[in-house]
């Protein structure tokens, strides 16, 4: 096996859309950003959420070589999705890869002595740890190539809350993101910042920066009150307005929770009233890009076994909510 160091031109970088500035640092903002952010959202920018290393190669076997800088442990989501490297060929899944015990270091051969022939290789990056990623093994005289080209130019970019960001999916793939981009062929961005997506306007100005396809708009939940999120909501849409006049905005309401049928005073009513009068008032202001799906449609009171917790999803959680964007990002994007 020949080790290729990481980062090398043949690998591409995707999901990370601050990668050219970053680089080697597979992290989801650019340093400029740190001293703008609070410092739970800069922390949590550390994680590579929704980026993959893409390439197509005939190797005969294939090898990672990392270094997790922590290895924290989460109650409510595994290591597999927490921290691990989901390996995916040809578009189906192979395998994760994850380090061993406490050993931050890992060395590991995904597959070995397989047929030379063209193979898409895409390795997701863990959904809520960092991660460096020091070299790729291949075999001996293998070729690299470019991945196959996405169905659309630009990312769609996901910006919210725990959920967004991938908790609780058991691995890196399934994360709704993950799903719904496989289904139809998309590239996407993942900011969403777990305890911490409040509709900052500086999270907003980190969106605009991305020359996206479609932006989804999936914050509430954190929110500690109605009023913060009605402050927050509507200048929002409008910071990314500024720069992106054109490009197509799905706003989301809130999945449902356990917690409406448990607490008497559950906000989740509240703030899906705030986010379907911001969305009415854009779309009065003339905005015809501006889209509203509701979280019901997605994962709703009759969907409670894909909850791993009160609120967040499992893979079959997951799943239901990409099946419900499907259609919606088919419609926008015009697929």
């Amino acid at each position: 096996m020949q080790w290729i160091d990481f980062p090398d031109e043949r690998f591409a970088v995707n999901g990370l859309p601050w990668w050219k500035e970053t680089s080697p640092k597979l992290i989801r903002l650019p340093e400029r950003y740190e001293e703008r952010v609070r410092p739970p959202v800069w922390g949590l920018a550390q994680s590579p959420s929704g980026g993959r290393i893409r390439f197509a190669t005939d190797s005969t076997e294939l090898g990672i070589r990392a270094h997790f800088p922590r290895l924290s442990h989460m109650n409510n989501m595994p290591r597999t999705g927490q921290l691990g490297i989901d390996v995916w060929v040809d578009g189906g899944y192979w395998r994760p890869v994850i380090p061993a015990g406490d050993d931050p270091d890992m060395e590991v051969t995904v597959f070995a002595e397989k047929p030379a022939q063209r193979r898409e290789i895409c390795l997701y990056l863990g959904l809520y740890g960092p991660v460096e990623v020091q070299a790729i093994g291949l075999s001996d005289g293998a070729s690299v190539e470019p991945p196959a080209a996405f169905a659309v130019e630009g990312p769609v970019a996901y910006y919210g809350s725990s959920i967004t960001q991938g908790g609780c999916a058991s691995r890196a793939g399934n994360s709704y993101q993950a799903i719904v981009s496989r289904a139809l062929n998309l590239d996407f961005v993942n900011l969403g910042f777990s305890g911490n997506g409040r509709g900052e306007p500086e999270l907003a100005e980190a969106m605009a920066e991305i020359d996206a396809c479609c932006y989804v708009i999936d914050f509430c939940q954190n929110c500690p009150t109605l009023e913060e999120l009605e402050e927050r909501y509507a200048p929002f849409l409008a910071i990314i307005r500024e720069s992106r006049p054109e490009t197509p905005i799905i706003c989301i309401t809130a999945i449902f929770s356990t917690n409406e049928v448990l607490s008497a005073d559950a906000r989740q009513p509240g703030m899906r009233e705030i986010i379907r009068a911001a969305v009415a008032e854009r779309q009065g202001m003339g905005d015809a890009n501006v889209y509203l799906v509701e979280g019901y449609d997605l994962l709703g009171p009759g969907d409670r076994d894909g909850l791993v917790d009160q609120s967040h999803p499992n893979d079959m959680g997951f799943t239901g909510m990409a099946g419900g964007l499907e259609p919606v990002l088919r419609e926008v994007l015009g697929l």
